[in-house]
Order: structure tokens, then sequence, then C-alpha cells
């Protein structure tokens, strides 16, 4: 199926999702700050939106096979496609990385996918799944890197501004860039700021962007499990080149700050890879805007870290 990624794609995409994916939800947070609550969506994460596009419009097509659909994943696509496939009635074949976290292995389980852990890093994942494709027959799909899925992913910028009049700038989360690439296709249309958060040990867009190509990165944060794509999609590069684009990087130490403070301030738990975004606003020297969007992403995590251990009584014996 030949796709491109505009405006026009991410509004074909709400129309094909439309009452199987959670509006968003946009709060006020602080003056001039809200949050857009994706983590509260189907599946635990954004990644619900472009798993059901790409499904949907398969089907549409007549390009979905009896084998089902395979893809690689750090756990939130993973989890987003087996949900879709079921809503389709196909199986679901899903490649992680060996340490994936447990929470999201044992959701996919119970999606009806069949799980295989693979390596260490995404990379040999992917390398696994397309192994896999390749002899079964199963339609591959991606975690970021299509089209179809960044269309979808984008679906959640129009939602924001009908929540929030006057949405002058959106904050993503990036790792490969489907949700930073889908989002800034209907930012441009709409003339809205759209900040690019990587931790900064963790950059495939920074790097991309730097180099003036899309490159290979090391994976080295607290993030990684979420961020952790060693290479950022061409339609995201093309996207960060725009001139109402800004790419930001933060330090491990502020995301977990960050975390930490969505969890003791507002109640709000997300993953470490959610909250790079809110890092980005917390440590910019500077406002980035006068109403700013949070996107919080995902929050399939274990909220065990985010408080200390109950101290013991004392002994009354």
């Amino acid at each position: 199926m030949e796709q491109q990624l505009d405006y026009a794609a991410v509004r074909a995409a709400a129309d094909r999702i439309a009452g199987s994916v959670r509006p968003v939800a946009v709060v006020p947070a602080a003056e001039g700050l809200w949050f857009a609550l994706e983590y509260l969506q189907h599946t635990g994460s954004f990644k619900a939106r472009g798993a059901r596009n790409f499904l949907a419009a398969q089907r549409d097509a007549g390009t979905l096979p009896d084998a089902g659909v395979t893809i690689a994943s750090g756990g939130n696509a993973g989890l987003a496609c087996a949900w879709a496939a079921r809503a389709q009635s196909v199986p679901a074949t899903v490649f992680l990385p060996a340490n994936a976290p447990r929470v999201k292995v044992e959701r996919l389980r119970g999606y009806g996918a069949d799980v295989r852990l693979v390596g260490e890093r995404y990379a040999e994942a992917l390398a696994a799944c397309e192994e896999f494709a390749a002899g079964s027959g199963a339609l591959s799909s991606h975690a970021y890197d299509h089209p179809l899925i960044a269309a979808g992913a984008g679906t959640v910028l129009d939602e924001i501004r009908a929540g929030l009049p006057g949405l002058d700038t959106v904050v993503v989360a990036v790792g490969g860039g489907g949700l930073f690439a889908g989002v800034a296709a209907a930012a441009r249309e709409h003339g809205v700021r759209v900040i690019a958060a990587e931790p900064e040990n963790c950059r495939a867009l920074n790097a991309a962007l730097e180099a003036g190509r899309v490159v290979d990165v090391s994976v080295d944060s607290v993030a990684a499990d979420s961020l952790g794509a060693t290479r950022v999609s061409a339609a995201a590069l093309a996207a960060a080149r725009e001139k109402n684009v800004r790419s930001v990087l933060v330090p491990d130490p502020a995301i977990t700050q960050a975390r930490r403070a969505l969890w003791e301030e507002h109640r709000i738990v997300v993953e470490t890879g959610a909250a790079t975004a809110l890092a980005a606003v917390r440590h910019a020297p500077e406002p980035l805007g006068e109403r700013v969007a949070v996107v919080l992403c995902g929050a399939n995590t274990d909220p065990a870290d985010l408080t200390p251990p109950a101290k013991r009584s004392p002994s009354r014996g």
C-alpha cells in the first residue's frame, strides 16, 4: 500500500479509528501548561491509534493475511498491535528484547499475542521479526516507521486542539519518531510549534539532525525501554527540519525527577518515556510557549519505584 504522511493522512486516520480509540483528555497542570492524558488510551499508550489505523487500512485494502501480523517492539507498540489484531480476529506475533519490562510482556500475553523474546536491543528483535514474517507470510508492522502508524498517532493533535483552544506549543517525547512525525504533520496545518524531547543518551532524532541524515546511535537512558530506537524514521527527520520544530535533549536525572513530580504533585503514573516530555518543559531555560500541551504518552510501567518502601514501625514487644 503506497502511503504518504501529511495532514490528509492524519484526517483519514481519524475517520478510520473514530469510535475505537479514546479521545484524549486535556487538563490544566500549571499556568500556561496543560497535560494531554494519552496514557489513558487503550493498551496504556498512544500506540493504539497507529496500530488500529494500520490494521483497519490493511483490512479495507484486502491486504491483511490470515497469518496475521507481526511486529518488533520495546513493548508499547507490541501491546497496541496485539490489541488491534484481536479486534480484527487475526493472530499477532510480537518480538521484544529479552530485557523488556515484565509488565509489558504479561499484558501482551493477556491480549493473546505469541510473545518471543530475542536479544538485548530492539534491532535484534526487529531482525528476528523480519525473518519470521518472510517465512510465515504474516504482515510486518512497525513500531514507528510506517506512514499509517505515524498518521494514526498524529490524530491526537487535533483532539488536543479541541480541548485546548489557542494551543501554540505541543511537547512530545521521541524514540523512533512515529508520534512526533504524525503530530508534526497535523501541527504544520495549524501553525502549532512542536518540541521534540529526547534523553541526552537516547537521541536518534537529534543525532540525525546534527548529521544531516538518519544515523545509528547508541542507547543508554532510564527511558530506553520506550524511547530506545537506535535510529529515527526518515519521516521524523523530515518533520524535524521544519521551521516550527525544535529538538530538545534532557538529562536522565531531569526525566526521573519529572516522573516523580507527576506522581507527587498530580498522582499521575507514567513511564519514563512519557515523563521525558515534561522534563523538557521543566528543564527549559525559558518558557516554551504561552499555551503548552505536554503529551503524556504511556503508562505501562511498574509504579513501585515511585514511592520509598514503608518504614517498619518500632517493636512494642
